[in-house]
């Protein structure tokens, strides 16, 4: 099960680009988070997602590398965190559930994994860590600067453009 976890049902063991593919698995099942349950439910996810994350890469790096390819929850957990101002405006807004604007999914994605693979500052010592925590927290920091740059568009567009 812990296998299964780590690699996001085995997402992660596709041959090229495991960790863009575990980014992009994540967003069909972010989209039904919020639909079903709005911004709470996506954050709960990611809580719990970055929790069993951390316990499956335990499990899975016991005896091998600390952070090998086709641990992929990670990238689940830190995509889910890119996309957490798009669920939380929507939710407070009062918006409809279905209505989740594409530019800002592909800004999420494409941000998320730009920080992921360049890793500057502190998702590059997270990184460094080489312990399941570090493997979780790159992810979750490359997340959260993804989160406020899609913020940052999205204050640029709406206030800044009238759009």
């Amino acid at each position: 099960m812990m296998r299964a976890i780590a690699t996001f049902f085995y997402v992660g063991l596709v041959p090229v680009a495991p960790g863009t593919a575990g980014a992009l698995a994540a967003l069909p099942v972010a989209y039904g988070l919020h639909v079903l349950g709005g911004f709470p439910a996506l954050a709960l996810a990611t809580v719990a997602a970055t929790w069993l994350g951390w316990l499956a890469t335990r499990a899975v790096t016991v005896e091998g590398p600390p952070d090998p390819s086709f641990v992929v929850i990670d990238e689940v957990a830190g995509q889910w965190v890119a996309l957490w101002p798009l669920s939380f405006g929507l939710w407070m807004a009062g918006a409809a559930p279905t209505l989740f604007p594409w530019p800002g999914w592909v800004g999420a994605f494409l941000l998320f994994r730009l920080f992921d693979i360049w890793k500057p500052g502190p998702v590059g010592w997270a990184d460094r860590l080489k312990t399941p925590w570090g493997v979780m927290l790159d992810d979750l920091i490359a997340g959260a600067m993804a989160a406020n740059s899609v913020l940052m568009g999205a204050l640029v567009a709406h206030v800044g453009m009238g759009v």
